[in-house]
This record gives structure tokens, C-alpha cells and sequence, in this order.
């Protein structure tokens, strides 16, 4: 096997081609990132390998710490089995307390967030069917974001409990109305725990304040 590169003219030489995003390549601008405040000690993590790796490995020291490997055995196909659903639900972060930060707060919660994009020209008949469907509303009298909940009954290991599940809907800086950010949180409490139950409140209130904290960041700003 012979190596040309050296007898090729510099000038001869092309350049490697740019790789250009399809939004460019549509004329629209690069997505813009966000951020948020979050309740203390809780981080944002991407939703790849690593972080599923630090997940395992912070549960498993907690819980052994806690004298529960049986907890961690059936813990670990369930992570698996959670971040495949955030894949195929194109999640693209979630928010968790850092097990670095012995103040974080440690909650019956979780939330992600995703993209939810147009099927029609825009995302008005989306927005039209949670008002309508979901008695969606303004996130603290703020139209910017649409605010819907719902409540489910759920088994965990063979125990019952109530999910409540709060959305919150915001478009995406120039995507023309036809995709949006959307922060869902769950939080669990026992089935006899009523829906004015002050905890449960108080944490409403929290994650509502902090998904009203979104603000948009330019990108390469």
C-alpha cells in the first residue's frame, strides 16, 4: 500500500466539507438552550450512558450504606427500563438531586424534559386539545406557558400509589410555533393521602416555580 499524501499539491488538497445541522440547512436558527431554577441541590443530567452509569452507582452506594442490595438489584433493569422510555419519548434532560450536595433535597419527584413537535402547521391544535382535554391553563397567569396535571393510580412492587403528573408547555424560540419544550413532573404519595395533602401541595408550588423560572439562552451566547 502506497501513502500519496505527501506528493499531493497543498493547493490540490480539498478541505474536509462543513457539517451543517439541518436547521441551518432549512435557514432557521440553531435550537437555543435553557435554563432553570431548580429546588437546592438538584441537577441537570443528560440522557445518555454516563448518566445512567452515575445513577446506578449513586444508588448502589446508597443503598448499601443503607444495608438494601436486594433494593439495588431490583432497582438497576428498572433504571434500564426508565431511560429506554425517556429515549423513545424524546426526553432530552432530567432534573435530580446530586448525591455530591448533602443539603439537596430529596423528594418523591422527578422531572424531565422533551421536545414535542407540530403534526399540523403549528402547535395550536396541540394546545387547543390539553385547554380543552386537559383543562390545561396559564402557568401562573403567565400565557407563555400552558400548565396541565393529572392524576393516575399506579403498582410498585405490588404496593398501590397516586402519581400526579404536571406538564408544562412552552414554544421554542424560532422553531415557528411548530415545536415545543415541555417539563413533565411526577410526584408519588400513598393512596390515602388526600389531594390538599400539604406536602403534595408544597411541592406543586415548587416545581411550579421553578419551570416559571424558565428563561432561553442564544446559543454560542
Amino acid at each position: 500500500m502506497t501513502d500519496t499524501t505527501e506528493t499531493q499539491p497543498p493547493s490540490e488538497m480539498s478541505p474536509a466539507p462543513a457539517r451543517v445541522s439541518l436547521r441551518a440547512a432549512m435557514g432557521l436558527p440553531e435550537r437555543p438552550d435553557f435554563v432553570l431554577a431548580l429546588p437546592t441541590g438538584w441537577v441537570r443530567r443528560g440522557v445518555d450512558a454516563a448518566t445512567l452509569d452515575q445513577l446506578r452507582s449513586d444508588a448502589r452506594r446508597r443503598l448499601l450504606e443503607a444495608h438494601r442490595p436486594d433494593l439495588y438489584a431490583r432497582l438497576q433493569p428498572m433504571l434500564a427500563q426508565a431511560f429506554g422510555a425517556m429515549a423513545s419519548a424524546d426526553v432530552i434532560a432530567l432534573f435530580t438531586p446530586t448525591a455530591e450536595d448533602d443539603a439537596a433535597l430529596v423528594l418523591p419527584a422527578s422531572m424531565v424534559a422533551s421536545t414535542r413537535t407540530a403534526t399540523a402547521e403549528n402547535l395550536d391544535p396541540l394546545v387547543g386539545a390539553l385547554i380543552r382535554e386537559g383543562g390545561a391553563t396559564p402557568l401562573l397567569g403567565d400565557k407563555r406557558f400552558l400548565r396541565f396535571e393529572r392524576e393516575t393510580r399506579r403498582t410498585l412492587d405490588g404496593q398501590d400509589y397516586l402519581a400526579t403528573e404536571i406538564g408544562y408547555l412552552t414554544p421554542i424560540p424560532g422553531t415557528r410555533r411548530r415545536q415545543a419544550l415541555q417539563l413533565t413532573v411526577s410526584i408519588a404519595r400513598p393512596v390515602a393521602a388526600p389531594a390538599d395533602d400539604e406536602p403534595l401541595v408544597l411541592m406543586k408550588t415548587l416545581f411550579d416555580l421553578s419551570a416559571s423560572s424558565l428563561r432561553w439562552e442564544t446559543p454560542g451566547a
